[in-house]
């Protein structure tokens, strides 16, 4: 993936009642656009613009004291991966595979979805909550800020952000209301069924000739 300010994969009242069209133009076209913008300006100085977002991420993640591009090109990747794992008319109980790895993983949907909404309000301040492979099953994890499942070299299926700006214009502070209404309306099952079928470290385009990123001890 490159580093670059890409439009929606819906319009933006495509996702209403759920999440409001207001909702989506502040959070895309000023939060999202903002890291985009942020991030072009540091790899640039850094002379990393010539890489993808992946090895931005990945080179950013192994040097001390880019800890400021890291989280902008981190928050670029995060939210493109976020508004693939929507869709309009989403949501509810998955099939297939997933929902067989699901229970598997959880002892049920709806087990699952009681822990994932447990794990995104129980996060302190602002971050993203994820469902992600972890060995032959399924686990929810949470990520403070813009840090990211791939800098640990863990492949996600779908996330939600919790960061107060993606759901206080429709929800103000019921962020347990926004997540459920996000994974019963509007979660992209077939999206996750995809980067299911991946190969390991290739979640939406990470190259897979660099390995998993880890944090400079001391950065």
């Amino acid at each position: 993936m490159q580093l670059a300010f890409n439009k929606l994969p819906y319009a933006y009242d495509a996702l209403e009642p759920h999440m409001s069209r207001a909702t989506l133009q502040v959070h895309h076209d000023r939060h999202h656009r903002g890291y985009v913008e942020k991030a072009k300006t540091l790899a640039k100085g850094l002379r990393m613009d010539g890489l993808s977002l992946e090895q931005i991420i990945v080179t950013a993640s192994r040097q001390r004291h880019h800890d400021q591009l890291l989280d902008n090109a981190a928050q670029v990747w995060n939210h493109a991966f976020f508004w693939r794992s929507l869709r309009p008319g989403g949501g509810g109980r998955p099939d297939g595979k997933i929902a067989a790895r699901i229970d598997a993983s959880f002892g049920g949907y709806d087990t699952f979805l009681e822990q994932f909404i447990a794990a995104a309000t129980g996060l302190f301040g602002s971050g993203w909550v994820w469902l992600v492979i972890e060995g032959s099953g399924l686990a929810i994890m949470t990520t403070p800020n813009g840090d990211t499942p791939i800098a640990k070299g863990v492949s996600p299926l779908l996330t939600v952000d919790v960061w107060e700006h993606a759901y206080y214009l429709d929800y103000q502070n019921r962020r347990a209301d926004f997540v459920e209404t996000v994974m019963t309306q509007l979660i992209n099952w077939d999206f996750a069924t995809a980067n299911l079928a991946r190969p390991r470290g290739i979640s939406n385009g990470l190259d897979p000739r660099v390995g998993p990123m880890r944090k400079n001890a001391g950065a």
